[in-house]
């Protein structure tokens, strides 16, 4: 048995017979963070500092955490974001502890990552497919690009896709690229225009107050040392990487674990979190999913039942119908599960490449 945490309720009606041989060994899966984000009034002015009015009464996110999630060593310097909306915009703004600052890359679309930075991940209508990935570093540089799929399933990365009207930039609290004393942190502010969200989503954007969208933030950092007067990454050493909602694994590209931002038009501070009700038949249909990725693996061919994965008594409380699985000529297999909740029944759908649609149940 595998014990999934939504909210407050212990998920531990799902189980996975699927053996070793066959499923990954996932940690558990918890219901990922979720924030509430408030109207901005008036519109912050983008210049870093994140010291407007709106910005002053947001709540901040939880200090992120390690990739593979909390049971990891905590990171050396502490991570926090921001959210805020209006009509015209999603806004992001992030404090990134730092006792020396540097960073290299200048030019447009160059791989952020290579330098320390601040990454944003936004699927607007939680389908896995579509999603928008944006890095940038304490020069204000600007890595924007689209996943057509997560890299598992072939992208494309389209680097050459821009964030049409998208502004950014970076305050410094201390200095850049001067390792003759040490800095406090730089922060990171973003305006995310809805028209450009729009492009490749299923949902409204801009969205209606109560609607939830999946959205993730990551901090890389290079283990650096000082020669001379330059910042020198240590050889040999992988990156860090620091996220707000855990992956369970070094890999930011499972867009079903990010975390969730709610949209609310509520007096600051007012409105609770609403865990996603179909949260518990989504991880039904992943452990499918990826039962289904090991197994195609090993055999060349996709397994024909539940009971072949090892998951026929897959299930959980929340489960009204299913799940069912079966082959399909075009998708290679699907599945689908039901699941009840306060608002009616949600029917969900997970197919090969990964992606999954949620629509009322007839």
């Amino acid at each position: 048995m595998i014990g999934l945490s939504l909210g407050c309720t212990l998920l531990t009606g799902l189980a996975v017979g699927a053996g070793p041989d066959l499923v990954p060994d996932l940690p558990s899966f918890t219901h990922p963070r979720g924030y509430v984000a408030y109207r901005a009034e008036p519109a912050p002015v983008i210049d870093g500092r994140l010291d407007d009015l709106a910005w002053q009464a947001a709540p901040w996110t939880e200090e992120f955490v390690d990739i593979e999630g909390e049971q990891m060593p905590a990171p050396l310097h502490a991570t926090r974001a921001k959210m805020l909306w209006d009509d015209e915009c999603l806004y992001v703004g992030a404090r990134l502890e730092e006792p020396h600052i540097w960073a290299t890359l200048t030019e447009r679309d160059s791989v952020i990552f290579h330098d320390n930075d601040f990454e944003v991940f936004i699927d607007p209508d939680a389908d896995n497919h579509q999603y928008y990935e944006i890095e940038i570093n304490a020069l204000n540089t600007v890595w924007d690009l689209r996943l057509v799929k997560p890299y598992r399933e072939g992208g494309p990365a389209l680097n050459d896709w821009d964030i049409e009207g998208l502004r950014t930039a970076v305050h410094i609290e201390g200095t850049l690229n001067d390792c003759r004393d040490e800095d406090r942190f730089w922060s990171v502010e973003m305006a995310f225009p809805w028209t450009a969200l729009a492009a490749y989503s299923r949902v409204p954007s801009p969205p209606a107050p109560g609607d939830q969208w999946r959205i993730n933030f990551s901090r890389v950092e290079w283990d650096t040392v000082i020669d001379g007067i330059d910042y020198v990454k240590v050889a040999g050493r992988p990156e860090h990487n620091w996220v707000w909602s855990p992956q369970g694994t070094i890999d930011m590209h499972r867009p079903e674990t990010w975390g969730y931002v709610q949209f609310s038009d509520a007096e600051v501070g007012t409105e609770a979190f609403r865990p996603d009700p179909t949260y518990a038949g989504r991880v039904v249909l992943q452990r499918i999913y990826y039962a289904q990725k090991a197994y195609h693996q090993a055999h060349g061919e996709w397994a024909r039942s539940l009971d072949a994965l090892g998951l026929a008594y897959l299930t959980h409380e929340a489960v009204a119908v299913g799940p069912t699985m079966e082959l399909d000529a075009l998708d290679g297999w699907f599945a689908t599960v039901t699941v009840g909740h306060d608002g009616g029944e949600t029917k969900l759908r997970i197919r090969a490449d990964a992606f999954l649609t949620a629509a009322p149940a007839r």
